[in-house]
């Protein structure tokens, strides 16, 4: 199920305007980010290394493990965003499982395609 679907319906909305930074590699970190609309690009040390469209997610890898970000986001498009802070993440696992499912397999996906292109 699309992580779209598995937001509660009073979720904050963000917009991010085309350029605009995200989040810097580096910053602390401890939100993360479902894409509502939009595109977003994943920079690791200045480099693309990935395009994040509607219904994918940034900044999961900080939130979870509260080290600093790994990589930069920069809105590619106009973006809206959900952030999802420790509390709220906590909250949707809790009530949702399937929330948690999700962003594991997105995680994992992630983490395969950097291993193919290294």
């Amino acid at each position: 199920m699309p992580l779209i679907d598995l937001l509660p319906s009073d979720a904050t909305l963000t917009q991010i305007l085309p350029g605009h930074v995200v989040f810097a590699q580096g910053d602390q970190g401890g939100v993360m980010y479902v894409l509502i609309e939009g595109e977003a690009q994943i920079l690791l040390d200045g480099k693309v290394v990935e395009t994040v469209r509607a219904g994918g997610i940034v900044g999961e890898m900080a939130l979870i493990d509260a080290g600093p970000r790994s990589a930069t986001a920069i809105a590619k498009t106009r973006c809206v965003l959900v952030p999802i802070d420790e509390r709220r993440f906590n909250e949707l696992v809790a009530q949702r499982p399937e929330f948690a499912l999700e962003v594991m397999r997105s995680l994992v996906h992630r983490l395969r395609r950097m291993d193919v292109e290294r």
